[in-house]
């Protein structure tokens, strides 16, 4: 243990899932990290598997690159961003900083900022020029292992002992959530759609509930999840395999179509639905990380209805807000999570994320 950290004295190694490229991720023993100035170690309790990681996994362009880009991920790293687990060290001035205490449970906001940039300077700190992520960059190892350092100036967390890990798991992504309903700037009385029932999907339809829109409305392809939308508020919710969810959206609003759309499918045809569902006018609000490019009429956007078109990009702010509706109930988050399973059986648990069919939230123990 550091000099100036106090704790416990960890083990050398530990376990973790190391992503070394594309579909190439290890069951590893590698060093356990130790609690430097300003620095906390977690024991890690649970570590969720998002889409993103499943995309990354499958070697999606965004992440390892192509001929229009260079790849985000710098490998190995540990993967895993949405996680929860005890304080275990506090490197020197870390529990003065942080309102952290050893046999704290805590979380850390997914980006580590630099604090140097003009976007950091400026308190847009989640678009950070240098943008490190847990989970995809070697200086920002992730939570798919039994130990994990929050460095020096990350966005930390206490959360009340009262929360169940299981809920505690789904901190990050319904601040995720929660910042994407933000963007859609709901009015009173607003028709609302959220494409995309999954993890992220659900806790807007919970947050979007909490706006008092007029008619809350899910869509997504698989009925079970439907079931968990309208248990979460949807008034209505519709699946595209079986109706015309266009045509089903505009007949609900005088043939206007909804006031805002938030896009949370991650598939290029939710976002050309979404064109030509949004009345004129209305506020289109993209959340999605894609797997592809994604192709649609431009013209829509602007010459044929001046659409508001707001992007929305982790949970800036919002850490504190997911916390308290969790702990209080104010969206339930039980629901969403679907399979437990053990760190040593992380491959099954991407597959079960790439496959979208039988899970919504699967959660990795060490």
């Amino acid at each position: 243990m550091p000099e100036h950290a106090s704790g416990e004295a960890l083990p050398k190694t530990m376990k973790a899932v190391v992503c070394h490229g594309a579909g190439d991720y290890r069951l590893e023993e590698v060093p356990t990290p130790t609690a430097g100035p300003g620095e906390v170690i977690i024991r890690v309790a649970a570590c969720g598997v998002c889409a993103s990681d499943g995309k990354c996994y499958a070697g999606a362009p965004l992440f390892w690159g192509d001929a229009q880009r260079v790849g985000y991920v710098e490998a190995p790293v540990i993967p895993g961003h949405e996680f929860i687990g005890t304080v275990v060290q506090l490197g020197e001035g870390a529990a003065e900083r942080y309102g952290l205490a050893l046999g704290d449970l805590a979380t850390s906001e997914q980006i580590l900022p630099c604090w140097q940039c003009r976007y950091c300077r400026r308190g847009q700190y989640w678009m950070c020029q240098a943008h490190p992520i847990y989970g995809f960059k070697q200086a920002a190892q992730g939570g798919m292992a039994e130990y994990l350092r929050f460095p020096a100036d990350a966005l930390n967390h206490r959360v009340p002992s009262d929360v169940p890990v299981r809920r505690a798991a789904l901190i990050e992504p319904l601040a995720c959530s929660l910042h994407a309903v933000q963007r859609g700037e709901i009015e009173l009385g607003d028709v609302v759609v959220v494409a995309g029932a999954g993890t992220l999907g659900l806790g807007m339809i919970g947050a979007a509930r909490l706006k008092s829109p007029g008619l809350l409305i899910a869509i997504d392809l698989n009925d079970s999840r439907l079931e968990i939308a309208r248990r979460l508020g949807a008034d209505v919710t519709f699946n595209p395999a079986r109706e015309d969810v266009v045509q089903r959206v505009r007949d609900l609003t005088e043939g206007y179509g909804c006031d805002v759309y938030i896009e949370a499918t991650g598939h290029p045809k939710a976002v050309e639905q979404g064109l030509h569902m949004i009345r004129k006018l209305g506020t289109f609000v993209e959340f999605s990380v894609m797997r592809e490019p994604v192709t649609v009429d431009w013209t829509i956007i602007g010459d044929t209805k001046e659409l508001n078109i707001h992007g929305a990009h982790l949970g800036p702010y919002c850490y504190p807000l997911a916390i308290d509706y969790i702990r209080h109930g104010r969206i339930e988050v039980d629901p969403i999570v679907t399979h437990t399973l053990p760190l040593d059986d992380f491959q099954q648990a991407f597959e079960l994320v790439l496959s979208g069919q039988e899970c919504i939230k699967v959660l990795l123990t060490p």
